[in-house]
């Protein structure tokens, strides 16, 4: 056995080789300051369909990421292959900061959340007049979810030549959220398409419904192209998925974007923060201030009782407040 002295000579000493043969470990990360700027437009299975520039491309998440994942909506920062050939696989290595994030959860006692679309602007909240019914809890939820997100609402009521649009209408009047009604015959001659696209121009907007209330349907007509759609099951009145992942698609001529999500049966707001539902009603903000601390804005000493009863706010829009407040005590089908 060889022996060393103190002062060995380096040339000498025996270094084991790395088993594994990969690089020494290191805390620092690339960059990627050359990455190109893409936009997520679906995710299916681990793989991101990305437009960078004119071209989509497929991705998969860096693991330098670790657990942060990207979303449809996301703007995120790609190196690798980037010409779009089949069989070519690049890689996301940055999610950019996101200005909006609409989330979900499966119940209100479910801690997990989902994110269902990032760096939208607007929620079409579409729910049909009739086959299938109405159903206000839901849209209620949505308003909710939209309001907690900072996304601006717009309700889409669609089958009108099924039933009248106007009690449903009276009951969100006070809440002020715009809206469009369309029928079936509208919708198939295009001009039900023309008017919610007015309503898109220069936006990033995700619709949301449950199934079978035609919400796929108005997204191919607005955007001019097909994804497959379904019908309402004549026993139990609930339509079928047939959209089963979100999907960015351009509004013609460049004129914004639409988010096609999956129908949905629920919406759980337990990651919901109360105290910013109230910031989609800015009359009755101010008079939150003489509020006792942690006020739900729906118990006896909540000062928004004095502030409309001194005339400085519409009652309907304090009891349209609380309605939503509520939801989350509430399932959606009651």
């Amino acid at each position: 056995m060889r022996r060393y002295g103190k002062n060995p000579d380096e040339d000498d000493i025996r270094v084991r080789p790395n088993r594994k043969g990969n690089r020494p470990r290191t805390n620092i990360r690339p960059k990627h300051e050359d990455a190109s700027e893409g936009f997520v437009l679906t995710v299916d299975r681990g793989r991101l369909h990305v437009l960078v520039e004119d071209r989509t491309i497929i991705a998969m998440k860096a693991r330098e990421l670790g657990r942060k994942g990207a979303v449809v909506g996301d703007r995120v920062a790609v190196v690798g292959d980037l010409s779009g050939a089949k069989d070519t696989l690049a890689r996301i290595v940055r999610v950019e900061e996101r200005s909006s994030v609409l989330r979900r959860t499966a119940d209100d006692d479910d801690p997990f959340e989902r994110v269902v679309v990032a760096n939208a602007d607007q929620l079409a909240i579409v729910t049909a007049l009739a086959d299938p019914e109405p159903r206000p809890r839901l849209i209620d939820r949505c308003l909710v979810a939209a309001y907690d997100a900072g996304l601006e609402p717009l309700l889409v009521l669609t089958k009108s030549d099924l039933a009248s649009p106007d009690k449903l209408l009276e009951s969100y009047g006070a809440l002020g959220v715009p809206y469009v009604v369309t029928s079936r015959e509208e919708l198939a001659a295009g001009a039900a398409a023309e008017r919610v696209r007015e309503r898109l121009t220069d936006r990033v907007t995700a619709f949301v419904g449950h199934s079978g209330v035609g919400k796929t349907t108005l997204v191919n007509a607005l955007v001019e192209r097909q994804r497959a759609t379904g019908h309402v099951n004549a026993v139990t009145g609930r339509g079928r998925h047939t959209t089963t992942s979100a999907l960015a698609l351009p509004l013609p001529g460049d004129a914004g974007w639409v988010i096609d999500t999956p129908g949905v049966r629920s919406f759980g707001l337990h990651h919901v923060d109360p105290s910013r539902v109230i910031l989609a009603f800015p009359d009755l903000v101010p008079g939150t201030e003489d509020c006792p601390r942690a006020c739900s804005h729906d118990e006896p000493d909540c000062a928004l009782d004095q502030w409309v009863t001194d005339g400085h706010a519409d009652p309907q829009r304090l009891y349209s407040l609380r309605r939503l407040l509520a939801t989350r005590e509430r399932r959606e089908g009651d």
